[in-house]
C-alpha cells in the first residue's frame, strides 16, 4: 500500500504541526511546551497518556483482543545552535533549534497516533512514547528508569530518524549494528613546569600529551581486530597561558565510538592503558576518565524483519534498503533496544536536484513532504505485528 488515504487527508495538518515545533524549540529535559502540544492532541483525539517523567509521555492505544504490544518511539528536543534559515517557521528562541528533525519525529508520531485512533485496524495494544532529551542527554534511559516498559509492557520497540543523506522518501531497514556508541573520554597529563628557556628542568606535558595523542591512533590499528569498525578521535588538547612557560598540566578530550558492546569494552580498558604508557615514556603521568555514552544500536532479526515489510508496502521495494554500513554517530535509541527487541529505521529527506544540508547544522530544516511517509511507516508496522486473527487467516 502507498501512504494510506486518512493519512493523506491530514498531512497539511501534520506540516502545520512539525512548523510550529520548529518555531518553539526546547533543550533537553526543558521540553514542557513540546510536551503540553503533544497532550492536548492526544487528549483532543481521546487517547489516554501517561507522563511517565516531567516531559516524557507515553500514550497507549487498544484495539481487539490481541495479547501482544508494540512501542513506537519519537524525541522530542532541540539542539543549543543558532537557528541560521530564514523560513517563516525558523526558531523563534535565541540559541536554540530543531536541527536534528526532532520536530519532524514528533510530528510524525503524533500523526500515527492520529491514525490508528480512528482506524484501529490491530488487535492489541500500541504504546506511542514521546521522549525528553536525546540530545547527549540519555532520556531514553530515564525513561527506562522511570519503569517505562514494566508500566507499558511492549514485544517489541520501533523507531525512526530523518536522514538528509538518502534522497527523499528512500528507507534503510537493516538488521544488526545500524548506529555505533558513543563514548567519550578525558585524559588529564601530569608534568613538571618551568621556564620555556630550561625544558631539560620540567616534565613537559605537551610533549607528552602529543605522544599519548598519537599513541591512541594505534589502538584501532593494531590492538583491536581489523574486520571490526570502530574511531577513537582526539577533539581537544589544551595546555598553557603564556608564551614562555612550560606548564604542569595538560588536558585531551575526545570520543571512542564503536558497533559491538565487547569492542567498546576494549576501548575503556585499551585507552587508560596506552595513555599511562605513552605519558611514562616522558615521566609524565596521567588521569583517564573514561565516561560511558549510548550503546550501539542494534536492530534485531524479528522487529527488523516487520520493518523491512513495511517499509516496502509503504514506500515500494525499489526504495528500501536493506544493507547499509552502520552510522558511527550514537542514538539513545539503544537503550530501548537493548530493553526490548528493536528496530530503528532511516527515512530520506533530500529533495531531487538539492544538495543535503547535514544534521546538526543551522540550517537544517526537516522536509514536511516525509511526514506521511513516516507516519504511515509507524502505522503499517503496528498492523503488521497486531493483525488481527480474522485477517491472517
Amino acid at each position: 500500500m502507498p501512504i494510506p488515504v486518512e493519512i493523506a487527508a491530514f498531512s497539511d495538518e501534520m506540516t502545520s504541526w512539525r512548523r510550529h515545533l520548529h518555531a518553539h524549540p526546547e533543550l533537553g529535559y526543558k521540553e514542557f511546551e513540546t510536551s503540553e502540544f503533544v497532550a492536548r492532541h492526544l487528549t483532543e483525539w481521546g487517547i489516554p497518556f501517561e507522563r511517565l517523567t516531567e516531559t516524557g509521555i507515553v500514550a497507549t492505544l487498544r484495539a481487539g483482543d490481541g495479547k501482544r504490544a508494540v512501542a513506537l518511539r519519537a524525541d522530542m528536543d532541540a539542539l543549543p545552535m543558532e537557528d541560521q534559515g530564514d523560513a517563516p517557521w525558523s526558531s523563534t528562541v535565541p540559541g536554540v533549534m530543531h536541527a536534528c528533525g526532532h520536530d519532524g519525529h514528533t510530528a510524525t508520531l503524533l500523526g500515527a497516533m492520529k491514525y490508528l485512533s480512528q482506524t484501529r485496524r490491530f488487535s492489541g495494544v500500541v504504546h506511542a512514547i514521546f521522549q525528553p532529551a536525546e540530545e547527549g542527554l540519555a532520556g531514553a534511559k530515564s525513561l527506562l528508569d522511570a519503569g517505562l516498559f514494566e508500566k507499558f509492557p511492549a514485544d517489541m520497540v520501533f523507531g525512526q530518524h530523518n536522514d538528509p543523506l538518502l534522497p527523499e522518501g528512500v528507507m534503510s531497514v537493516v538488521k544488526g549494528p545500524t548506529m555505533a556508541a558513543s563514548d567519550r573520554f578525558s585524559i588529564k597529563v601530569a608534568g613538571k613546569g618551568g621556564h620555556a628557556a630550561r625544558p631539560h628542568h620540567t616534565v613537559d606535558p605537551l610533549i607528552a600529551g602529543a605522544q599519548v595523542a598519537l599513541s591512541l591512533q594505534t589502538i584501532l590499528s593494531r590492538r583491536i581486530d581489523p574486520l571490526e569498525n570502530g574511531v577513537i578521535s582526539v577533539t581537544q588538547f589544551h595546555a598553557g597561558t603564556t608564551g614562555n612557560v612550560i606548564p604542569e598540566v595538560a588536558e585531551l578530550q575526545g570520543t571512542a565510538r564503536s558497533l559491538k558492546p565487547e569492542v567498546q569494552d576494549e576501548f575503556e580498558k585499551l585507552i587508560a592503558e596506552v595513555a599511562h604508557n605513552a605519558a611514562a615514556t616522558m615521566g609524565a603521568e596521567v588521569a583517564v576518565d573514561f565516561r560511558r555514552g549510548y550503546p550501539p544500536v542494534i536492530n534485531a532479526n524479528a522487529p527488523t524483519d516487520f520493518g523491512m515489510c513495511a517499509a516496502i508496502a509503504v514506500v515500494g521495494s525499489d526504495k528500501v534498503m536493506t544493507k547499509r554500513p552502520p552510522a558511527m554517530g550514537g542514538e539513545d535509541f539503544a537503550f530501548l533496544a537493548q530493553a526490548r527487541p528493536g528496530c530503528f529505521a532511516r527515512i530520506g529527506t533530500t529533495k531531487p536536484g538539492e544538495a543535503a544540508v547535514p544534521l546538526h547544522n543551522p540550517r537544517y530544516d526537516f522536509n514536511d513532504d516525509v511526514l506521511p511517509v513516516g507516519a504511515a511507516w509507524f502505522a503499517e508496522v503496528v498492523e503488521k505485528v497486531l493483525t488481527p486473527t480474522s485477517m491472517s487467516n
